[in-house]
């Protein structure tokens, strides 16, 4: 791995304490054997009704209001 000096990113503010690392990328998505393209299911238990799989197509999926 290169090393780095400068991170550029968008930072979002979640207002709960104590986040379980199952609810940043829930067991189901684990599977995958690739190091990225995780982003499209973290928080998907905060983020969708129902829960999703691997390989699931997330533009038909109802999401949730979520509130803080």
């Amino acid at each position: 791995m290169k090393k780095f000096k400068i991170i550029e990113s968008t930072v979002a503010y979640i207002a709960r304490k104590n986040i379980d690392t199952d609810a940043i990328i829930p067991k189901q998505y684990l599977k995958a054997v690739k190091r990225d393209g995780f982003g499209e299911n973290l928080f998907d238990d905060w983020r969708y009704l129902e829960p999703g799989n691997l390989g699931d197509d997330h533009s038909k999926r109802k999401k949730t209001q979520i509130s803080f």
